[in-house]
């Protein structure tokens, strides 16, 4: 058992990071045209971390692990994100990364990209075992990014819908939307918004005991394949619905979607919702309308909050923060 602990680096940190960064890009294999860590100097790493801030891990209290942050756009930005050789394939870039992105989050920003190198398979591996896209590539360097998860609270019924109409001015045909939560979490509330938004013909109900149903654009856009999950016996029975065939020219929604249909597409948004009694917890989102609070069993307001998170290259240029209205972290 190793003790791990990943900190907000102080310029007063500089001398380790530094360290750690000269000691694990030297280790590297011989890079054409080479990299730039090893011209790092202890001026410019406390220059950095005054700037952006910075991230230091320690094993058992050695210097282990060293990030240095940017700003780029409203992202962050990762460099020289780097592990001392002796401390490697013990967890500590795992733990870095998500801490950067826990920073990123907080600060408010859409998300996390850095430049790493096509030479180096296992790290480019490492990225994508995460959740990171390739953006674009430029000689041997790899523009490597995430798009961070997006929650918002809806106090009522009618803010759950809202989202899902905002949500809908985001779609196009081609999107899988996988939604999760438990009974009465506002799934279908959810999925009636998305159809509002795409304008589709007919009433947006739950179709448990029709498992799926399709609702035609009135507007030319997108049809609404709305599927229900939760009677599906597997990734078999999903396959007889045969969704492929409608999944380019449609919005497709699955409830009780998660570990059925993520094959379905590599792009989607994975919508999680869940409910609590009580106050919201992050207030009223400004600008959303109001409409009739649900009413738990407590009698209290029955608050909703929806997780949005991106996967796949779709979703890295389309501005979710900014188009659900969700308040900064």
């Amino acid at each position: 058992m190793i003790d791990l602990h990943v900190t907000e680096a102080k310029p007063s940190d500089a001398p380790a990071l530094l360290r750690i960064i000269h000691t694990a890009f030297g280790a590297r294999p011989p890079l054409d045209p080479p990299g730039t860590a090893l011209q790092e100097t202890l001026g410019s790493i406390e220059a950095a971390v005054e700037a952006y801030g910075g991230l230091l891990a320690r094993v058992d209290d050695l210097p282990a692990g060293a990030i240095l942050f940017a700003e780029d756009g409203g992202w962050l930005a990762l460099r020289r994100v780097s592990v001392h050789p002796r401390f490697q394939h013990r967890g500590v870039a795992t733990a870095m990364v998500g801490c950067a992105e826990e920073v990123a989050e907080t600060r408010g920003m859409d998300g996390v990209r850095l430049v790493a190198r096509a030479e180096l398979p296992s790290t480019l591996a490492f990225w994508w075992h995460r959740g990171y896209v390739e953006l674009a590539r430029r000689g041997p360097e790899v523009d490597v990014v995430k798009r961070l998860p997006v929650e918002v609270i809806a106090p009522s019924a009618g803010d759950t819908r809202a989202v899902g109409e905002r949500l809908a001015g985001l779609l196009r045909a081609g999107d899988l939307v996988l939604l999760t939560g438990e009974l009465g979490a506002g799934k279908t509330t959810l999925t009636q918004g998305i159809g509002a938004g795409l304008r589709v013909r007919g009433d947006v109900t739950s179709p448990t005991f029709v498992i799926a149903r399709g609702h035609q654009s009135l507007a030319g856009g997108p049809s609404l394949v709305h599927v229900d999950a939760y009677r599906l016996g597997g990734v078999p029975e999903l396959d007889d619905l045969d969704l492929d065939t409608s999944l380019d020219e449609s919005v497709t929604v699955v409830e009780w979607g998660e570990g059925l249909a993520e094959g379905l597409a590599e792009d989607r948004l994975d919508v999680v919702l869940t409910r609590s009694l009580g106050d919201p917890a992050g207030g009223v989102l400004e600008g959303w309308p109001g409409g009739a609070a649900d009413e738990g069993a407590g009698g209290g307001t029955e608050t909703r909050r929806i997780r949005i998170v991106p996967a796949g290259r779709r979703w890295v240029d389309v501005p979710l923060r900014a188009a659900l209205g969700a308040p900064p972290t």
